[in-house]
């Protein structure tokens, strides 16, 4: 190999050298600068300086979860689309066609999540909707 190409490598090597040294530095420093007997206190869950006298009455929905994992999807699926938009000119019919299919599968998926009750936080409604549905579909079963 030429040394041209060779000498392209060196600011990923350099980059790479700082990342590890500043690891290695970093663990080597908090290992030296702990506690080596904590307290009690210091061993227990910290919660926002809040001491917990009992157990929450209700637990935290996963539903709410659900869809923050969902939102943080389709928006990072958002970006890909606006990096498509920035180099729309060089990518010509390809570029269109790829677009286009990710997009569908895109509008796919949310259906798919839609349809699931994944964004409906009405619980009595989503099962009111679905006794409905199993009914229509028993319906259709027994004309066919």
């Amino acid at each position: 190999m030429p040394q041209t190409e060779l000498s392209a490598y060196l600011p990923i090597a350099l980059m790479f050298v700082l990342v590890v040294g500043f690891s290695v530095v970093s663990l080597f420093l908090a290992r030296l600068l702990s506690p080596r007997r904590p307290t009690p206190e210091k061993l227990e869950p910290y919660e926002c300086g809040i001491v917990p006298l009992q157990e929450p009455v209700q637990r935290f929905p996963v539903k709410f979860y659900l869809v923050a994992m969902l939102y943080v999807i389709f928006d990072i699926e958002i970006v890909f689309l606006f990096a498509w938009a920035a180099s729309f000119d060089d990518l010509g019919w390809y570029g269109l066609a790829a677009v286009g299919l990710f997009t569908l599968l895109l509008i796919e998926t949310l259906v798919y999540v839609w349809r699931r009750g994944a964004l409906d936080w009405n619980l009595p409604r989503r099962r009111r909707y679905q006794r409905a549905g199993s009914a229509a579909a028993d319906v259709e079963r027994t004309a066919a």
